[in-house]
This record gives structure tokens, sequence and C-alpha cells, in this order.
């Protein structure tokens, strides 16, 4: 390869993949170690060197977010690059959509190429409604939406329901409704796209599959679908990028075996890319201990700091420390942008984003967020949708009936109206019947640069349907204009029409929820407060990883497959870092079910490897904290004696093994010297000891109590 398709100086596990032609690789790629780079570099090697077209190509990634970053990452290096060259770069949800309205047969399936997508929630509802409509018995339905994305499969199967209800007799009236109403599910697009797949002859030449642990058993029949010719043979050749030690979204369908079940399905040689560029020596021999497949990472980085661990008495006390800490390192000169607070539950963010605003620091709470969180875009998209496809009833009717902004008719009448097609009745439908003949007139007459933000606003009469009386009309309207205006400039950008294209956003509106109107967070300064599972993919200078306690990190498991996964994701909060790792424990942690101390996990690292930081203060805080292990102690002795003995459940947390039996008192006979040992005051004997504390009493330090559950003595045999 010439410098310039070499521009990162790949190292030897690096070109061997990009040069690797195999009919199938799959590349077991450590943390950290440059696969995103790696991909770049294959899809510009095929196309300049190999002279393979970027439209014989498909590119498949697990969020829109790690598509865009190739896509511009690609533009960079190749500035001529047309949008339809890489209209098959994408999430395996946005390529099967694009295959299903420009290149499949989707007739064929029983759907038009105009169908719109639905969200889970949408078809959950319309389940319901025939479920109603039929009377057909359906149990748990408050978790319909569960069960169906876990029996459908067994439908299509021809396998029985678990449950004794009428569940697999509303699959073939849902499906008939979809094509009714023209509408597919995510789980529609694959599925639909990979049984017509199934017919075609026409190939692409390369497949290349981002974080290929992440995928499910659709994803994998789509794979092999998209790759193989009607007669059965395999005529793509398959790249793959994935590491099975970052598999944490078993809750999705994925398993934490499918990167091999991938390189068995396809016969595929494995590669390797075991160094990582990221994280200082410290941080990577801790991250070395969570690994579960074997192997190991090797650095480019030697030495680096410890990585310190604090205690913290609860949540607020730590929201005030990290507020000064975070605000040291913005005044020693690290933007705000390179921190990043990671959790394991969303509710945690609550007190650190109260802390933090009242410090004027800024922080961006990453949280996954669907238009059905804000009403007003929910309610106009459903307007959008409706308008561009009115054979989809069941929107309508959910625009007609809407609390806030509809049109102040019962379900039944509403229903009707729709059913007759009346017109005349409600203004409201009339505009929406009529919107894509009179955009088309605009767009023939004048172009679409005249369909604007404004037009539509007008069009719709949405100054009356937000109610201008309404306390919330300004700021319903301000998000209005937002989402019309973000609309109008990405349909007058793109080649095609404005229906078209509008089909194309509203789609997407639905597969990303709010994440296509969303700036860069890159280009904001601020700390970055999410979870652990959102932080994958991450990066930042400084991380801090809060709530290492047992029955918080790892979360109380009910099997060994959720401990491994525990595990893993642990794995991934620790490997964000590049250069300042901190972890935190509480001895007052507030959360149901979640104990005082730290994980087990800190066992797990080596101790050479930590910095058991103290805070500031803290020294004269000693006392305070001694008494008030002696107050909680009396307090839970004291509820003990007042609460009738109760069963207690098996702990499945990983970490913190089985409940602590109690302790009796040893015959005289038996007893014998027992120590402990201590993090500061090293080793002493144990004088004391019950079901609940523990009194050890060192050399230079004289006699200390300590609550077991705290787990800051040990046994030293």
């Amino acid at each position: 390869m010439t410098d310039f398709h070499n521009p990162y100086r790949l190292n030897t596990y690096q070109m061997e993949a990009v040069l690797d032609e195999s009919p199938a690789c799959v590349v077991n790629a450590n943390v950290g170690s440059g696969k995103t780079t790696v991909l770049i570099e294959k899809i510009l090697h095929l196309h300049f060197e190999r002279q393979v077209s970027l439209r014989d190509m498909v590119v498949l990634t697990f969020t829109n977010k790690a598509a865009d970053e190739i896509l511009q990452r690609l533009a960079r290096r190749k500035p001529s690059v047309k949008e339809d060259e890489t209209a098959c770069f994408g999430t395996f949800h946005s390529v099967a959509l694009y295959l299903l309205k420009n290149c499949l047969p989707t007739e064929e399936a029983g759907w038009t190429r105009e169908f719109s997508v639905m969200d889970p929630d949408e078809e959950a509802e319309l389940a319901l409604a025939i479920a109603a409509e039929r009377d057909l018995k359906i149990k748990y339905k408050n978790r319909l939406k569960k069960r169906m994305e876990q029996e459908y499969t067994s439908w299509l199967k021809g396998k029985t329901s678990r449950y004794k209800d009428e569940l697999f007799l509303l699959f073939p009236l849902l499906e008939e409704e979809k094509k009714r109403q023209n509408k597919m599910t995510f789980s529609d697009l694959l599925r639909v796209s990979t049984a017509l797949l199934n017919n075609e002859d026409r190939c692409p030449e390369w497949i290349i599959v981002d974080e290929v642990q992440d995928s499910d058993a659709l994803q994998l029949d789509f794979l092999e679908a998209l790759g193989t010719d009607s007669a059965g043979q395999r005529r793509s050749r398959l790249f793959a990028v994935g590491d099975p030690d970052q598999v944490i979204y078993s809750w999705r369908g994925t398993t934490e075996n499918m990167f091999f079940l991938l390189k068995h399905r396809f016969q595929a040689k494995e590669l390797s890319l075991p160094v990582n560029y990221r994280s200082n020596a410290s941080i990577l021999e801790a991250a070395n201990r969570f690994l579960q497949f074997g192997g190991k990472i090797e650095g480019s980085r030697e030495g680096g700091e410890k990585i310190t661990v604090r205690n913290h008495y609860d949540p607020f006390q730590e929201a005030e420390y990290l507020a000064g800490r975070i605000e040291s390192l913005h005044r020693g000169g690290l933007a705000y942008r390179e921190i990043a607070v990671f959790y394991r539950l969303q509710r945690q963010s609550e007190v650190l984003e109260k802390v933090f605003q009242r410090a004027g620091i800024p922080c961006s709470l990453s949280l996954k967020k669907t238009l059905g969180d804000v009403p007003v875009l929910d309610y106009l998209v459903k307007v959008l949708k409706f308008s561009v496809n009115p054979a989809d009833r069941q929107t309508g009717l959910q625009v007609l009936t809407d609390r806030k902004y509809g049109e102040k008719v019962t379900p039944k009448r509403a229903a009707s109206i729709l059913e007759k097609g009346e017109g005349g009745v409600l203004p409201l439908l009339d505009r929406m019947t009529g919107f894509r003949e009179a955009m088309m007139e605009v767009e023939k007459d004048k172009g679409k640069e005249e369909i604007s933000a404004r037009w539509l606003f007008d069009y719709f009469d949405l100054h009356t349907q937000l109610h201008p009386t309404s306390a919330d009309y300004e700021k319903d309207a301000r998000e209005a204009g937002k989402l019309l205006e973000h609309l109008c400039r990405s349909c007058r950008e793109k080649d095609g029409s404005f229906l078209e294209n509008l089909r194309r956003f509203l789609d997407s509106s639905m597969l990303y929820g709010l994440e296509f109107l969303k700036e860069s967070e890159q280009e904001k300064d601020g700390v970055r407060l999410m979870t652990i599972h959102a932080s994958k993919g991450l990066e930042f200078d400084t991380v801090f990883l809060i709530g290492v306690n047992p029955g918080l990190i790892p979360l109380r498991c009910q099997s060994y497959e959720q401990e491994e996964e525990e595990r893993r994701l642990f794995f991934v909060g620790i490997t964000r870092a590049r250069n300042h790792l901190e972890l935190s424990y509480y001895t007052n942690p507030g959360e149901p079910g979640v104990l005082e101390g730290y994980s087990s996990y800190l066992r797990m690292i080596p101790e050479h490897l930590l910095d058991w930081g103290e805070l500031q203060g803290q020294k004269e805080r000693r006392a305070d904290l001694q008494e008030l292990r002696r107050e909680v102690a009396a307090q839970m002795r004291k509820n003990r004696v007042e609460q009738k003995p109760v069963e207690r459940k098996p702990d499945l947390d990983p970490g913190s093994g089985p409940a602590e039996p109690c302790v009796e008192e040893p015959h005289p006979a038996e007893e014998k010297v027992r120590r402990a040992r201590h993090r500061k005051y090293g080793e002493g004997i144990i004088v004391g000891e019950d079901e609940m504390m523990v009194e050890v009493e060192f050399e230079n330090y004289g006699r200390k109590q300590f609550l077991k559950a705290l787990g800051e003595v040990e046994e030293a045999g």
C-alpha cells in the first residue's frame, strides 16, 4: 500500500487484516486496537488498489453514529464520494430499508415500496386493537410487546405457544393488517428483505461488518442471504470485525458466542488485533483480569497513573466531590468533553445533574429518547406519516384523537370517519389527505425550495392545532419549527422529489428517534454523563466509574450468563479511559438491594495498580465514620430483634458470594488466634466478631471495628 492509503502507519496485525482477501474473515479486535481505522483502510484498499466500486460493497454497523463516522472518515479520504455510492453503508435496518425501497420486489411480499416504518410500541398498540376487535383472549397484555418479540419466530416456524391464550391466532391477523396499512416493523425490515434476497442472484462483491459480536440470529440470516445467490452459493466475500469480550446486549437478542457462531457458519479465517493504542498500562493490566475468551491485550504505552479508588459516604457526597474534582481538572486545561462519568443505572444521573448544574459545570446526559418523549414532535411526525401514507389508519386515528392536539372526537367517531373517508368533517383530516397533491403542485410550479418550514406550519394550521392559549404553546411551536426546519433542509439537499425525501426522513425518525435531530456531541464542551452500556465505542481522557458496590456493579444476577455479561460490561467501562480512571463505591448506597462496601471486581484488580485515594478532609471525619458504623450496626441489630425472621433467597450476586452465615461462639478448646488484614492498618488479631461486626486489634493503631458488609478487612489465614 502507498503512504496515501496508509496514513495511520498500520501495524503488522492491522495490515494483515486490510490486505486479507479470504472468502470470509473475522477479526478479533481487542478494545482500542484501531478497528474503525482498519475498516476504513479496508474499504479504501479495496476501492483504490483492487478497483472494487463502493456501490459493490455493503458496510453494516450497529449504530447510526458508527455509520456516520465511517462515512465522514471516508469522505475526508475521498472528498468526491457521492451519496448514492454509499447507499448501502449503514445500520442493518437502514440497509434493509434501502433494499426494500429501491432494489427488491417488495410487492411480492405484500407491501408497496411506499411503506412506512413503525416502532415496536406502535405494533403492540395495533395488536391490542385487533385483539379487542376480534375478542381474542391474550394473557399478560402489559407485556405484549416483549411476548411478541419472543414468540413471533416460534409462530413462523410452526411451533406452539408457551402460554394458553390466542396470541398465535393474533399474529396472522396482525400481518394482514400491517400489509393493509402498508407498514413494517424493524424486525419486518430484516425478515422480509432476507426472504426476498433468498430469491435474488445479484450479490455485492464485499460485505463488511462492524461490531459483529452484537448481531443476533435475524441479522445473521440477513448477512447470509445478502451474500448468497438463489441456488445457495456464496458469492460475496465477508470481512467482519468484533470483540467477543464486549458482548453486552443479550437483552437485545445477541449471545456471547455470536462471534464464534459466525466464524463457524461462514467457515471464516480468524485474525486478531491485539495491540491497544488507547489506555495506559495500568488500565490495560487491570482490564486483562476481566477477559473471558483467553488472549491478552497488548499495550502500546508504558507506565501511566494508577487507578484511583475512592469511598464516598453516599451519592450526594460523591456528586459534590466530582463537581470539585472536575472543575479542578478543567482549570488545569482539560476540556470538559474529555471527562465522563459512567454509572450502571440511568437513575443514578439525577443527583449528578442537579449538583453539576448548581456548580455551573456543563454536562451532556446521554439518554436515548424516542419521539414519544417529546409530545409535540411525536404528534407532528404522526401528522406527516399519515399525510404521506393515508392507508396508515392507525396513525390517522392517533392524530385525530390525540388528547392534547387532536380534533376532540371519540375514537369510535374518528374510526368511522376514516373508514368511510368522509370529507369536510374534520379540517385537519382534509389537510392531511390532500397534502401529497398540494405539495407536488407547489414543487411542480415553483420548485421544492418553496416548501419551507413556514409553508408546512401554515398548511397544517399548526398555530391552531397547538392551541395558542396553552401554557406550552411557545415551547411547542419552537420545537415544531426546529423539526420542520431540519426536515426541509434535509429534503431540499438530497436528490429526488420532496415527497420521496420526506418519506426517507420519516423512516429515519422511526429508526433513530431523536438521535437524527441532535447536534454533534463532539461540538459541545460538556462532561458526558452516561450508563456503561451507552459508553461502548467511546473514549475519554478521564473516566469516573461510580457505584462499584455489590448489587450495582455487578447487578444481582439470576444466571451464570448474566454474571458473565456484567463482568464484560465492567470491562467495557474501564477501557473507555485513556489516561485517568477513578472507581468509587458507597458506604451508604441508598439503592434497594445494593450492599455497602466495594465490589468483588475491585478485588480482582492487582493491588499494585490501585491508589486508594483519600478524600480531602477525610482524616477529620474518621471518628464520625467510626461512630456511624456503630450506629448503623446498632440499628440493624435492633431491626433484627423487632422483625420476625424471613426466609432469604440465595444471593445471586456474582461478586458478593453467598449470604454471610451467623457465626457461633467457638468452644474454648477450639479457639485459635485468627488474623485479619486491612489495606491501611496492616495485619491484626481478630478479638471479637458476630454476624454483623468484626473487631480487630492492630499493633500500631489499637482496636478498630468494621462492618462485614463493607468488606474492609479480610481474614489473613
